[in-house]
């Protein structure tokens, strides 16, 4: 009766309310039109009764019902914190992400009419793609603000909300702020982050339509005789690539340095330098002494803790706020015009860095592809990755060799000795563990699950062997991560060693033998066994050609099935041993002693 009630309260009243509105106003055809009928139905119901609460809540007002009209203030607080909620987390990130689509057609060669199609054909995965994007897009951009408060002078960025103020609280702030202010903020963030997509998105790619003509469109258009499946691979970029990249702490330190420099370089040439840092001293006192923390921080934390990676760079993001509150500063001549002058500095930096981040990384990762495939197309994610890789390992290279320098060239040949070792342990170790593991992963699911479920009996299944690495990247990705949330075992203690270990401290000898000679075998075993059975002994006893088919084409997902049972069947034997023993215990166990 609860659940029936709350389903009455919450579902079915705002959507009927909803319904006979939008009936009644006319406006029933354009819902359907939109392919959500039945949430913009709820959500309209929602702001209707949103009202008519507020309606409810003056009324009881003058009559002097206080009682009720405390009810009333009660449920339209929980109306109200919803639709935000609703808005904030929901509608606002699809705004940002169609916006961003929108803007970026051009570097697609694609046009609104593709997009009305795709929207059209799958309306809910078209939505969520871009509410995803919008997502991606939202949470950078607040990590970017995280990281500019911990650059400039606290005060600097007074207009935008501070996530590490200890006193800040969303929901409180829903609570008390009246919708117009939220209204207005909601308007402000709409257009602050459109500019900032116009600027950094839309002009960049006028500008290389102007100057580059050959080098958009971006070859993203995959044909269906291609052996790469698209997902497979933007999968591979979101899982491997990009968490790779983020996950060194490099990369943000980097971005910090960028930041400082071009905060001091902006400060010194516009005068604001006192504005945008505060004074100098004070802050390279407070810059040492973090640096020293940080270094007490890094001595404690020896023990690296596995799987942390991503999160704990985000929750590091999250907590690396600088103090909360303001610092006086001084005030140059013309200080509105310096600002003026500072913020269309901001506008050419960023446009600069826009071009820069959007044809770098895909001109060298095209100029490095054109060596191996010659003037085939190539999906752009592999160029840029790969052009993304090579800049990162050219700037880290260049970085190392800068702080090498002072310490003279034996030093140097050492640490070049010791890094080409250390270098050819982790392409052994990565040819092992990312390219044959991977690839008898993908081919072991292909054999068991993918073909039997997608090739009928009497056609031949075809493998790609590019495809099934790039799945079994990701299954030996999920495999992993299951095994270090799982009991203990000895795959567990060797990945978790491994990890402990790291690249610098890498342990071949131990790694062959523990982890991938062991995960092979069997991987070989599995694939090799069902074929010696299917191709060398059944032919042996004379079946026909079509029982031979059949046994071939089920016999992997056969020994999956038996394997499973088996697994089933030892674990209920000790479920049952168990309970036989509680049992027992329970009704002839006199007592126990200690000893």
């Amino acid at each position: 009766s609860l659940n029936t009630l709350f389903i009455l309260v919450f579902a079915f009243c705002p959507y009927h309310i909803g319904h006979f509105s939008l009936v009644g106003l006319g406006f029933e055809e354009h819902v359907q039109a939109s392919h959500f009928e039945g949430l913009i139905t709820t959500i309209v119901g929602y702001i209707l009764l949103a009202i008519t609460l507020i309606i409810c809540h003056g009324l009881a007002t003058l009559v002097k019902f206080h009682r009720s009209r405390r009810l009333l203030g009660v449920c339209y607080i929980v109306v109200k914190v919803s639709l935000l909620v609703v808005v904030e987390i929901g509608v606002f990130p699809l705004i940002c992400g169609w916006w961003l689509d929108i803007c970026s057609l051009e570097m697609f060669d694609a046009t609104l009419k593709d997009r009305e199609l795709s929207f059209q054909s799958a309306p809910g995965t078209t939505m969520f793609l871009h509410w995803l994007v919008g997502m991606v897009y939202v949470f950078y951009f607040a990590s970017f603000i995280l990281l500019l408060r911990e650059v400039l002078r606290p005060g600097v960025l007074w207009f935008l909300r501070n996530l590490n103020d200890p006193d800040f609280n969303p929901v409180q702030e829903m609570i008390h702020l009246p919708i117009y202010r939220h209204l207005r903020r909601f308007i402000l963030s709409v257009i602050v982050f459109g500019s900032i997509v116009l600027l950094m998105l839309w002009l960049p790619i006028r500008i290389i339509k102007s100057l580059l003509p050959n080098f958009l469109p971006y070859n993203v258009m995959l044909y269906s005789d291609a052996p790469v499946s698209e997902l497979s691979l933007e999968l591979l970029l979101l899982q491997v690539v990009l968490p790779a990249l983020l996950e060194q702490g490099h990369t943000r330190q980097w971005l910090k340095g960028l930041v400082r420099a071009w905060t001091v370089t902006a400060g010194y040439l516009l005068d604001l330098h006192s504005y945008l840092l505060g004074d100098q001293e004070e802050n390279e006192n407070s810059a040492n002494q973090q640096v020293n923390n940080n270094q007490h921080a890094r001595n404690n934390n020896a023990i690296p803790v596995v799987g942390e990676g991503l999160h704990a760079a985000h929750q590091a993001i999250l907590q690396q706020g600088g103090p909360v509150g303001f610092q006086p500063y001084r005030r140059p001549l013309n200080f509105p015009l310096r600002i003026f002058l500072l913020i269309v500095f901001m506008c050419i930096t960023l446009l600069i860095a826009s071009l820069i981040c959007l044809t770098l990384p895909v001109f060298a990762g095209r100029w490095l592809m054109s060596f191996w495939t010659g003037t085939a197309k190539i999906h752009e994610l592999y160029t840029a990755a790969c052009g993304l890789y090579v800049c990162w390992l050219t700037i880290r290279a260049v970085t190392v060799l800068v702080a090498w320098m002072p310490q003279g060239r034996r030093v140097i040949f050492q640490k070049v000795k010791e890094w080409s070792l250390m270098i050819m342990k982790t392409l052994i170790v990565a040819v092992l563990l990312a390219g044959v593991v991977p690839l008898l992963l993908g081919l072991l699911f292909e054999l068991v699950i993918v073909a039997p479920l997608r090739v009928p009996l009497d056609q031949t299944p075809l493998f790609y062997p590019w495809q099934d690495w790039a799945l079994g990247v990701l299954h030996a990705k999920i495999i992993a991560a299951i095994t270090l949330m799982g009991p203990q075992w000895w795959l567990k203690t060797v990945i978790e060693q491994v990890y402990a270990n790291g690249i610098r401290n890498i342990d071949l000898h131990y790694i062959i033998r523990k982890l991938a000679a062991p995960v092979i075998s069997v991987l070989l075993l599995s694939l090799c066994v069902p074929y010696v059975i299917a191709s060398g002994v059944v032919p042996l006893l004379g079946v026909t050609a079509e029982m031979q088919n059949l046994v071939h084409r089920r016999i992997y997902p056969f020994l999956l099935m038996v394997v499973v049972l088996m697994g089933i069947l030892s674990f209920q034997v000790r479920q049952f041993k168990r309970l036989y023993e509680h049992i027992k215990n329970d009704k002839y166990l006199v007592g126990q002693r200690l000893v």
